[in-house]
């Protein structure tokens, strides 16, 4: 999947993806020594059945000695709205920020759970 190139989006899509990242909120969950959860909260989306965290990043470290480690981290979003097609640039755009705000320059192996939306990527 191509990152999205943001100066081809309208105005309008640049502000509603800003708008997003700007009011995106995260709590921790759980900790292990392998593992986080974390909560993700955007403004316009939320889990439809309990009224709280649109979605959740669990980030496990496989650091068993490997030189070549990888952080597995996986995006599960729980709004049916953040599954529409046209939710597309939304998605990547938040998915990005999320591993950047919380596994930062590790190389990464990226899972997203979005429906139509749902994708892999590698961050080296």
């Amino acid at each position: 999947m191509e990152k999205p190139q943001f100066n081809l989006l309208s105005d309008a899509e640049r502000d509603r993806i800003n708008r997003q990242i700007s009011g995106m909120t995260f709590t921790k969950n759980f900790r292990s020594p392998s593992a986080e959860e974390w909560y993700v909260f955007l403004p316009d989306f939320e889990d439809p059945r309990t009224g709280g965290a649109a979605g959740k990043v669990i980030v496990h470290y496989n650091l068993l000695g490997n030189k070549n480690v990888f952080i597995n981290t996986t995006v599960i979003f729980d709004d049916p709205k953040l599954h529409r097609p046209q939710q597309h640039n939304l998605v990547y755009a938040v998915c990005d920020e999320l591993v950047n705000r919380l596994v930062g320059y590790a190389e990464t192996l990226l899972s997203v759970h979005a429906g139509e939306n749902s994708y892999d990527a590698k961050y080296n």
